[in-house]
């Protein structure tokens, strides 16, 4: 005799996004860790270079369209922190049809510097799109021998 199988196919099953937890998860991690400055800054967060020569830490972020008073540099708590708000639209118009597309959002890098650092040492300028940040490194403590006498 023949041996007869039915094939089960559910018709009305919900499959679970397995991945929804995770994204959620993923996005509460860059908004509740600090230094981060949130998910949304995360994608909007621009672009470094960090290069140390001479005794000059340089740090370069790319910032398109962005003018001086759109950017805020600071340094606390031992570190150079980057911030500020992009806002970008563009408008194209044709015969029958507009085209319009805007982005805006705030930003934040967080770039750790060297013990000792002064502040007041730290220039940024901002040209064609591109914020420098020049910060100079503390001289290093040298060591000193001190002289150990015989207790009287």
């Amino acid at each position: 005799m023949a041996d007869k199988t039915t094939a089960l196919t559910p018709t009305n099953l919900a499959v679970p996004d397995v991945f929804s937890g995770f994204r959620r998860s993923f996005e509460r991690f860059f908004d509740e860790v600090p230094g981060f400055g949130g998910w949304a800054s995360m994608r909007l967060a621009p672009r470094i270079d960090v290069t140390d020569k001479d005794g000059v830490i340089e740090i370069t972020a790319e910032l398109p369209g962005l003018e001086e008073k759109d950017v805020n540099v600071s340094v606390q708590d031992g570190a150079l922190i980057v911030s500020g708000e992009k806002k970008a639209e563009s408008e194209k118009k044709e015969k029958d049809y507009v085209y319009s597309e805007r982005s805006y959002g705030s930003f934040l890098r967080r770039v750790p510097l060297p013990a000792g650092v002064d502040a007041k040492s730290v220039k940024a300028a901002l040209s064609k799109g591109v914020l420098t940040v020049k910060v100079t490194k503390p001289a290093e403590a040298k060591a000193t021998k001190i002289e150990v006498k015989a207790a009287a």
